[in-house]
């Protein structure tokens, strides 16, 4: 017998020729992962994953497995070998590792991947929910609502588990490329790189401040960010930026209605040049249509035009409501609602233009001198590699 964690891929099984890549990167992140705790041995059965622990330590193994990308649900499992006897024995031992003391209610499982075992599904089902109620007087049958459920998958070996914990999904980090977030601070950035980060997307992130028109709490409250982030993200290469020159040059020269706008067409300029030097493929944002006068479409099109990368909006056609729900399930919402302005919050105009066109714009940037402004912007740039 052997005490395992069972990982099932999920989506990585709907992939054809890719396939192969897909599960080897989703097992080297798991193994990271779990780096931290004795890991005995590893291996795939018949594509899906096992990795041989401590079973005492089972549950803070979960909670770390269960935060990678790319995988559909976790479980805690015994290993036996797949003849009649040894599955009994290994139920037997299973259920008593579980305590399970009081009355419960239980429907068994049975699955198999060698169809050469001697019972289909229907048939280990049927005798594994016969041997628990000879077994366990306090476990009573109920295929409808089950209280508990009791799993037999007959593979190259026999393994039996009880709880199938679900993940938070998506594809492997670094599968579908890279790209830099823009962390602002609020609430919706995180929510942003965390979606995008669950399609396979390693994120960096990259945070403009107007220091000290913007406090050095604001700077350290996205670190925080950045850190919790890190927990889904591994850790994050975030790049710090000082945008106060531009913000000036743009209170000073230009009309204040189009101050936003101006400002984030610089924070792309930057982004692009900061990508194209540490090789990323995009962006991301936390917009949502609608929400604020910066993100009309009038508005996005126009800020799309200052760069030639894509531009990826995860959070497009969300409430504000569905985001923080999300916020609080990543557990960033309580450090992105801290009262610390933003860069874009503190020059925001009073009547921000929300129609904007590209012609009015260009005209904007004519009374700026933006290749420099741009240089003096990255003279500021911190880098710095953020994990919890």
């Amino acid at each position: 017998m052997r005490w395992l964690l069972g990982i099932s891929f999920g989506e990585l099984m709907l992939k054809g020729k890719n396939r192969k890549k897909f599960i080897n990167d989703s097992i080297k992140q798991v193994l990271k992962a779990l780096e931290n705790f004795e890991i005995k041995d590893h291996f795939l059965d018949n594509e899906k994953l096992f990795v041989e622990v401590n079973k005492e330590e089972f549950d803070e193994i979960v909670e770390k497995a269960r935060m990678v990308f790319g995988l559909s649900y976790v479980y805690p499992c015994l290993q036996v070998e797949k003849d009649l006897e040894s599955i009994e024995k290994g139920i037997i031992e299973y259920i008593n590792f579980k305590d399970i003391k009081d009355n419960v209610t239980f429907k068994a499982y049975g699955t198999r991947a060698d169809k050469s075992f001697e019972m289909n599904s229907m048939e280990i089902a049927r005798e594994v929910g016969a041997f628990v109620l000879r077994n366990f007087s306090n476990f009573k049958v109920d295929i409808k609502n089950p209280e508990k459920k009791v799993y037999v998958d007959i593979r190259q070996k026999a393994y039996i588990y009880m709880d199938k914990i679900p993940t938070i999904g998506g594809l492997p980090m670094g599968t579908g490329g890279k790209a830099i977030l823009l962390l602002s601070g609020g609430i919706d950035s995180p929510v942003a790189g965390f979606e995008m980060a669950r399609r396979g997307v390693e994120i960096a992130a990259v945070h403009f401040h107007s220091y000290p028109f913007t406090s050095e709490r604001a700077q350290d409250k996205v670190k925080r960010l950045a850190e919790k982030m890190s927990i889904y993200l591994g850790t994050i290469k975030l790049f710090q930026i000082n945008l106060l020159p531009i913000y000036t040059a743009i209170n000073k020269n230009c009309k204040a209605r189009f101050t936003t706008i101006l400002s984030r067409r610089f924070m792309m300029r930057i982004s692009e040049i900061l990508a194209e030097k540490y090789r990323y493929d995009g962006f991301v944002t936390g917009e949502a249509l609608g929400q604020v006068a910066s993100q009309t479409i009038q508005s996005i099109s126009v800020v799309n035009d200052a760069t030639r990368l894509p531009i990826f909006r995860p959070l497009i056609n969300m409430d504000k409501s569905e985001i923080i729900e999300k916020a609080k399930w990543i557990e960033t919402y309580d450090i992105s609602i801290e009262p610390y302005d933003d860069c874009c919050s503190f020059f925001a105009p009073d009547r921000p233009a929300t129609k904007p066109r590209l012609y009015d714009i260009l005209r904007e940037e004519e009374k700026l001198n933006v290749e420099a402004l741009i240089e003096e912007a990255l003279e500021s740039l911190e880098i710095i590699e953020v994990s919890i």
